[in-house]
């Protein structure tokens, strides 16, 4: 099984979202999982252009480090995509990643797997970045397992953060079971269609200008 974790803190592995991303880490490889790391704070991936490149020709227009992590997303099982709250949404870091996933959106070429979140606070809002973070993944087609979060002053206190960590640890290994067994969530199905329903018109209604997706569609998909 691999699996892929992002992670858009602007401290790596070693601020708050950090520490608790690794809690889950710990977990899905202690059963027998394989994940592969992307620390946006070590990587360059640059803001969408808008320009409709990757639409056209299946290609992106800027030379950066997204094809590699969008080849990654495509062959794992499953993602764990983790950032901190800043202002009730997610990092500037991470923001530029998901805008440049248009493509996988369009395409619906990662439908079927599954996927968790991981977050951090400074203080409220938490669950409302956890929320989008999951509601972004079901728009890919993942079937999200679930979250978790924790505050910062939670994550800096030895005796407080045990009980973050022990939620990340639970996630992680309900996320490698779900894979596993290839488990359904009847709950999320309906949104998961109906936004696989809506890049379907889209296709369609952009056959000539986005000749790239509507081939991919064609061929993968059926129109």
């Amino acid at each position: 099984m691999k699996l892929v974790a992002i992670l858009g803190s602007p401290h790596g592995m070693q601020g708050n979202t950090g520490i608790l991303l690794d809690g889950v880490l710990q977990a899905v490889r202690a059963e027998g999982a394989e994940v592969e790391v992307f620390s946006l704070d070590k990587l360059d991936v640059k803001p969408c252009l808008g320009c409709d490149a990757c639409h056209i020709s299946g290609e992106c227009a800027i030379d950066d480090d997204f094809e590699r992590i969008r080849g990654a997303f495509e062959a794992a099982d499953g993602l764990i995509l983790a950032s901190p709250n800043y202002i009730v949404s997610v990092s500037a870091q991470l923001k530029a990643l998901l805008d440049r996933c248009s493509p996988l959106l369009h395409l619906q070429s990662i439908a079927g797997k599954y996927a968790v979140a991981v977050e951090t606070s400074g203080g409220p809002g938490g669950e409302e970045v956890q929320a989008y973070l999951l509601r972004f993944l079901r728009m890919l087609g993942y079937a999200t397992v679930g979250s978790v979060g924790a505050l910062g002053w939670q994550m800096s206190n030895e005796a407080m953060k045990a009980k973050p960590l022990a939620a990340a640890d639970e996630l992680g290994r309900r996320l490698v079971k779900a894979i596993a067994e290839k488990q359904e969530f009847l709950e999320q199905q309906a949104e998961r269609q109906a936004m696989y329903e809506r890049m379907k018109q889209l296709m369609t209604m952009t056959r000539e200008h986005w000749p790239y997706e509507y081939a991919y569609w064609a061929a993968n998909h059926g129109l």
